[in-house]
């Protein structure tokens, strides 16, 4: 599958892992995968990572990584990411963990502030999908 991309540039003034626009040929899809919105659950439903936007943040790409395998797909293959926050001052954060798991092309991104979660130690929360 060929990803087109319009990257973001450097408007923020840091290095991001989103692009502005992303474009699949239809004709070339097997598959479209949805991802609920993940928070840093552990297996017994405590948070990983409580304070820590970098720790919580990885959390969720793994587990989005994790539900992805299950039907044969990748981070590669995403196209878009909407994300959670309880602080927007925690940016840079959050774009290091997705720079450490998202490689270029980038999926586009939206991201929002909100005041609290299920559970209230939860910093984030991403939802994705994906197109193999």
């Amino acid at each position: 599958m060929e990803k087109k991309v319009i990257p973001f540039g450097s408007a923020m003034g840091m290095k991001v892992a989103f692009s502005t626009a992303v474009s699949v040929d239809v004709k070339s899809v097997e598959k479209i995968i949805w991802v609920s919105g993940q928070v840093s659950f552990d297996e017994k439903g405590n948070i990983v990572g409580k304070d820590d936007m970098y720790a919580q943040t990885e959390h969720v790409i793994k587990s989005i990584q994790s539900a992805l395998a299950e039907f044969g797909a990748t981070l590669d293959d995403v196209v878009e990411v909407n994300v959670y926050v309880r602080d927007m001052s925690r940016l840079k954060e959050i774009h290091e963990a997705r720079l450490k798991y998202f490689k270029e092309p980038f999926p586009t991104s939206t991201l929002v502030e909100v005041n609290k979660f299920v559970h209230p130690d939860a910093l984030i929360e991403i939802n994705a999908m994906a197109v193999i």
